[in-house]
């Protein structure tokens, strides 16, 4: 074999932009979640019928002829028409406004129904879990004790006391609403603070507040964003439920649950003022689970799949 020296080799030197062209982006942990949800087609499905019905209770009675309350009595219990794009109730009113009106109250309802409970359950679970002692033994009784108790009996009882209406609806969908919550952020702070990281941040003498802001709450932000996108379906049908059985929205105020109760009076003759408010509240609890699915597989790095 002849010697290899200097001048058998080509130096043929560096394609800069072929380097940079197969090199991968950096990518937040926010950007790399989004990213995943994309590729999940069921969940981006869900989130894009949550934010069309979103729209649409905003924007829809705004460009509708009729309002909440205007009734055309030539046209009672009338089917889907040109005229009514979702029909007449059995007083003649619109159904397609009253659907959007509707969805105003129970999508708003779920929404900060289910915001207040996440915020409330966060911060008193974070505090049982990071500090623990007496605090965190009162607390889990106090849960354990109403944890035991059916939650709807529970909520039944608070709007009787309170009376009908959307805020007592809320406070009483949020007495109870915190405790699950507040068991699970409790369980993935106590976790997470003996965490090698953690302790090292203890021993170097940082803040209990810092290393809650910097350690804490980035590590159970995804979960916690997760546990409230699957919280706000119940907190739609827990009032679409109430207001059924007349414990929830009272007229004028408008919901599904009322519009569902209104119609199951002429279910046997005229059913479409029952199945299209229902099928309102069962696609948005459908898009809502779909989406919270599509959240739990993008924030938590051992649901993730290889690529």
């Amino acid at each position: 074999m002849a010697e290899l020296n200097r001048e058998s080799f080509v130096i043929r030197g560096k394609d800069t932009v072929r380097m940079e062209s197969i090199s991968r982006p950096s990518l937040s942990f926010w950007q790399d979640a989004w990213r995943r949800l994309k590729k999940n087609r069921a969940a981006f499905i869900g989130l894009c019928v949550v934010i069309f019905y979103t729209i649409m209770a905003v924007f829809a009675p705004m460009f509708s002829q009729y309002s909440l309350s205007d009734m055309d009595v030539t046209s009672r219990n009338a089917f889907i028409s040109a005229e009514h794009w979702l029909g007449c109730d059995a007083t003649g009113r619109d159904l397609w406004v009253r659907i959007w009106m509707g969805a105003r109250v129970s999508l708003s309802i779920g929404f900060i129904a289910a915001i207040i409970n996440a915020c409330v359950g966060a911060v008193i679970g974070g505090l049982c879990g990071f500090y623990g002692g007496k605090l965190d033994m009162i607390v889990m009784r106090l849960v354990d004790l109403l944890y035991g108790i059916p939650s709807l009996i529970i909520t039944i009882l608070v709007v009787m006391v309170l009376g009908k209406g959307i805020t007592p609806l809320i406070v009483a969908m949020c007495v109870v609403g915190w405790i699950g919550t507040c068991r699970f952020v409790r369980g993935e702070v106590y976790r997470i603070k003996e965490q090698d990281f953690v302790m090292a941040a203890k021993v170097l003498g940082i803040p209990d507040f810092k290393i809650i802001i910097k350690h804490i709450i980035p590590n159970i932000l995804g979960m916690l964003v997760t546990n409230l996108c699957m919280a706000i379906p119940g907190a739609i049908f827990q009032e679409a439920f109430l207001s059924y059985i007349g414990l929830g929205i009272t007229p004028p105020n408008c919901s599904w649950g009322v519009i569902c109760k209104e119609g199951i009076t002429y279910l046997r003759y005229y059913p479409h003022q029952v199945f299209i408010p229902a099928f309102f509240v069962c696609t948005t609890m459908l898009a809502l689970n779909l989406l919270g699915n599509g959240l739990r597989d993008a924030v938590d790095p051992r649901l993730r799949g290889t690529e």
